[in-house]
């Protein structure tokens, strides 16, 4: 079978979304944080998945990412469909060319089947199910995203307050001033 992170990490994404959502757009910022999945590769996933209107987009501030139709709606096969992730166990990707020359090899059957039940069974799983799983099993979900912040206070050190003026105008007033 061919899942590859491309699959796993667009469910998880939309796993956090779906967690999230209730408070507004969520950034891919966040995401990329909190399940520690690249920014950029996330982006690509993304798109993928609005073009297939599983997220819909908000620009500006406070803007991001919410889920375009109801958990319960979203299937855990479109999603790994979505993302051109190819649910198939069989060697010749389902053309029957295994051996090559149209020829067949004597387990393609097998893995036919296997790629059937496969995608019976994610297409019976639910974003919604795997949302309630997680909070079932005490995932507590923040309000605010808490993103770290490049800028931080140095213990020990007090900012000093300068009276210096703050422009070449205010420079001029002072000199003319003294």
């Amino acid at each position: 079978m061919r899942l590859t992170t491309k699959g796993r990490f667009a469910v998880t994404a939309m796993i956090d979304l779906g967690l999230r959502q209730s408070s507004g757009p969520v950034t891919l910022a966040a995401i990329s944080q909190r399940q520690q999945i690249s920014l950029s590769y996330l982006e690509q996933l993304f798109g993928k998945l609005r073009r297939n209107a599983l997220v819909e987009s908000t620009r500006g501030p406070g803007g991001g990412y919410t889920l375009a139709r109801n958990p319960a709606e979203i299937t855990i096969a479109e999603i790994i469909t979505s993302v051109d992730e190819p649910i198939d166990a069989t060697h010749c990707s389902g053309k029957e060319n295994c051996l090559g020359e149209g020829d067949r090899c004597m387990t393609h059957d097998l893995w036919a089947a296997l790629n059937t039940r496969m995608v019976e069974f994610l297409d019976s799983v639910t974003l919604k199910k795997l949302i309630e799983d997680q909070l079932a099993k005490g995932l507590r979900v923040e309000d605010k995203p808490t993103l770290k912040r490049a800028i931080f206070n140095m213990p020990g050190v007090k900012a000093s307050r300068v009276k210096a003026p703050n422009s070449v105008f205010a420079l001029g007033n002072a000199a003319s001033e003294a």
